[in-house]
């Protein structure tokens, strides 16, 4: 089937331009100002199409604990949210560290609505099985406590898998971020930082002069709420790691606008309601379906543009990773594309959030600016607050 965007402002090279895409199967074929004939067409006036967004930081909880996400409504919850490709972490039950369980998670993924691909965890015994781990975005180290138990501090192991892997990413909080550094630097390798949360680390990570890639990543909790919030988010609030001081988010948004910060990663972690009303309640929060609406919203704020929205959520996203043919609205590349209207204003409400907890620690907050429509390889999947649950495939990594 062919598919024609017409009359709205395609986001092309950094600018918005009035022209019309023309998209054949999952390719978009032609960027034009005349107007294609096509099995269906999309009348997109006064709305903006930009690039998929790509969502480098996930947990669907697939497989293990499936009660709370799994591929299929974390996948519509990214769709709502104009996230058209994500990456999802390791610590699933059982954690993704040989690969028969990889194997099982791509299957379990074959359901997910939008792009998807899968990190590999490590853990004291399994370097043999990294070095045949293929067609995933990075090793995922995780070196301060979170969900799973994936915890890895020996610093022989470590020294072993930096030094070994063309790219790791870590959880890596405090002390743990020029920890890495002088790991990697070992090595001729990269590292991604994922949801770095303190002025401090954020100031670690560029603490040395290295030849190697380091890339940051910051979470939009941490960019809109502060452990002020936690009076009256309670459990709801908690997460890993924790939300910080009012200093720390200032200097997050410094991050972006001087190009410390790469991306934006949800560090999309749900529980259920009940599981946060424990006692003991678990660490994490959903954050898929807020995220652009946060962003559009704090540009109209005046405290990112839409040109830093994109670069951070789909162009940076798609070059650190290599991630073939995607982040950008070029021709010959896969059609996921996201349509927003910048003047809807509405309320986040849990019972319409399409994640299997049903919350959010933005409920009841009133947004300006709106995705309505994601296209994922050509296929309308989200439209207008509905959900067509065609599903898309894994993602392909460079070298």
């Amino acid at each position: 089937m062919s598919l024609l965007i017409k009359n709205g402002k395609v986001y092309l090279e950094g600018n918005l331009v009035s022209k019309n895409i023309f998209i054949e199967k999952d390719k978009i074929t032609k960027i034009t100002s005349s107007e294609v004939k096509a099995d269906k067409v999309i009348d997109a006036s006064n709305k903006i199409i930009i690039p998929g967004l790509i969502d480098p930081h996930v947990h669907f909880r697939d497989p293990g604990l499936t009660h709370k996400e799994d591929f299929l409504t974390g996948s519509m919850a990214a769709a709502a949210g104009g996230i058209t490709t994500i990456q999802d972490m390791p610590n699933t039950l059982p954690p993704v560290n040989n690969l028969q369980v990889l194997d099982e998670k791509r299957k379990a993924a074959r359901k997910s609505v939008v792009n998807y691909g899968l990190y590999f965890g490590c853990d004291a015994d399994n370097l043999s099985e990294i070095e045949k781990a293929s067609n995933v975005p990075a090793v995922k180290v995780y070196m301060d406590h979170t969900t799973g138990n994936l915890l890895l501090n020996d610093n022989q192991v470590l020294e072993k898998i930096f030094t070994s892997n063309k790219f790791i990413a870590v959880h890596a909080e405090k002390k743990n971020v020029k920890r890495c550094l002088d790991l990697i630097e070992k090595g001729d390798n990269g590292i991604y930082f994922c949801h770095i949360s303190s002025k401090q680390e954020l100031d670690d990570t560029q603490s040395k002069s290295i030849e190697n890639n380091v890339y940051v990543e910051v979470s939009p909790q941490h960019l809109f709420l502060t452990k002020d919030d936690l009076n009256n988010l309670e459990a709801f609030g908690e997460m890993k790691p924790s939300l910080k001081t009012k200093s720390d988010q200032k200097a997050l948004w410094k991050g972006i606008k001087d190009g410390t910060v790469d991306t934006i990663g949800t560090d999309h972690a749900p529980h259920t309601k009940e599981e946060k009303l424990a006692i003991n309640y678990p660490f994490g929060i959903p954050g898929c379906e807020t995220l652009l609406p946060l962003l559009l919203n704090a540009m109209h704020e005046n405290k990112i543009t839409l040109n830093k929205i994109i670069e951070l959520c789909s162009e940076n996203p798609a070059n650190i990773f290599k991630i073939k043919n995607k982040g950008f609205i070029k021709e010959g590349y896969d059609a996921d594309l996201t349509i927003i209207d910048l003047d809807l204003e509405k309320e986040v409400k849990n019972e319409e959030l399409f994640t299997k907890c049903s919350w959010s620690p933005f409920n009841s907050w009133n947004l300006k600016g709106w995705p309505i429509m994601t296209i994922v390889l050509g296929e309308i999947i989200f439209d207008n607050g509905k959900i067509n649950k065609i599903s898309a495939r894994e993602v392909e990594y460079g070298k």
